[in-house]
């Protein structure tokens, strides 16, 4: 094989430290190519805005719950 085509086989365009171009990645035995540490971090920022929303979502949720048991004459507190 080639030099460029192994090159090209790992080469990705991507932005790294706001650069545009081409980038040679590294990948783990299972294919997976591993983040750069800008990259990591992105991810887990997205993970926790997620987790955020479920965390809002499940608040909402229980709230909705308790006005519709005191609506039927429940005292939510009292079923604890």
């Amino acid at each position: 094989m080639a030099t460029r085509d192994w090159f090209r086989n790992w080469a990705r365009t991507g932005i790294y430290q706001g650069m545009v171009r081409e980038w040679l990645y590294y990948y783990d035995e299972k294919g997976q190519k591993l983040l750069t540490p800008e990259e990591r971090i992105r991810k887990a920022e997205e993970r926790a805005a997620f987790e955020e929303q479920r965390r809002v979502e499940a608040e909402q949720q229980v709230k909705m719950l308790a006005e519709r048991l005191k609506a039927l004459g429940v005292e939510p507190e009292t079923l604890l």
